[in-house]
């Protein structure tokens, strides 16, 4: 009896497109002796099939938001060395998860709230597939619940769902980047929106680094995602790409941008985190000077101390999650 992939638990889904083959796909559990990537059972052959016909029907972009049986993607496809045409679909949860769901300790997730009433730039860094994104549009959502204005999301191509109004106060509009458009000119768009909130699907190319710190300094926050190993690495790799077009005054506007660099990696148990904050209105604040010295990978230090002293703090006083974060909206 033939199956539907909606009934199927998986993350990723890896079809040929060219010709008759063997699909394969990866689940979400990350067990340590799990096997992440097996072959998709025959019976789902059909429904597989079907998926692949309507994508080579309406896919004209070799990166696509696609959309079957009321389950939404994230698509890539390209030909391989040997010829053969690949695609790989990454499953999207139809609904921006709450904060709450996502496995941070309270005491985080009530500072990462709190980072609503800031301006300037959070960066999330990560692995793919670490939950980068989701934490982005997750903390853009409960900040326009929670504090109301304008926010809009630049991607190639739009994940979460997330237009229209958000509680009482807030509104999302989402932008998808034309093919071919440079996503500075598109991020200087925005900016005519009087935003309250940005996010920045990828950090990308030179160009529209330069527009994320411009954005990060002139009264709106932030949120991107950048392909690093470490805080630190994600900073650097910013850093390089906005250089290019700022020179050596990409230091000072980094420095005056930075409110919070995150990376995470996803466990059994919910997000590993390593973080640092910076203090407002604070430019003699020591993360942010280590920046304009050129000293980045000085920042770890900080990032300890940093880590050590929130826990201790959250031990000693008991950190509860503020209630807008339990409110059911």
């Amino acid at each position: 009896m033939s199956k539907k992939l909606s009934d199927l638990l998986f993350m990723d889904l890896y079809v040929r497109l060219d010709a008759p083959a063997q699909p394969r796909y990866r689940t979400p559990q990350r067990e340590k002796h799990n096997v992440w990537i097996q072959p998709l059972p025959s019976d789902y052959a059909e429904d597989v099939e079907r998926l692949a016909a309507k994508f080579r029907m309406e896919a004209d972009h070799p990166e696509v938001a696609f959309t079957y049986d009321d389950m939404r993607f994230r698509l890539a496809h390209q030909a391989m060395a040997n010829g053969e045409v690949w695609a790989v679909l990454r499953r999207i949860n139809p609904v921006v998860p709450k904060l709450e769901v996502l496995g941070y300790a309270p005491h985080i997730a009530s500072y990462m709230l709190n980072l609503g009433r800031r301006d300037g730039l959070i960066i999330f860094s990560g692995a793919t597939g670490h939950g980068k994104t989701t934490s982005c549009f997750s903390l853009l959502q409960e900040y326009l619940h929670s504090y109301g204005g304008v926010g809009i999301t630049v991607e190639d191509p739009v994940e979460y769902i997330l237009e229209g109004p958000c509680g009482d106060k807030g509104y999302c509009y989402q932008i998808q980047v034309a093919n071919g458009e440079d996503w500075a000119t598109s991020l200087k768009r925005t900016l005519r929106w009087t935003p309250r909130y940005l996010l920045v699907g990828e950090v990308r190319t030179p160009a529209s680094a330069e527009q994320i710190l411009r954005a990060a300094t002139t009264g709106h926050l932030v949120l991107t995602t950048i392909h690093a190993g470490s805080i630190e690495d994600s900073l650097m790799g910013l850093l390089q790409l906005a250089s290019q077009n700022l020179g050596g005054a990409a230091k000072n506007i980094l420095a005056q941008a930075l409110t919070a660099g995150f990376h995470q990696v996803l466990t059994p148990q919910g997000p590993q985190v390593r973080y640092i904050f910076t203090e407002e209105d604070n430019n003699g604040d020591p993360v942010r000077a280590l920046i304009r010295e050129d000293h980045i990978g000085m920042i770890n230090t900080y990032i300890e101390r940093q880590i050590a002293r929130m826990a201790q703090r959250a031990n000693a006083q008991g950190a509860n999650v503020p209630q807008s974060l339990k409110d059911k909206r």
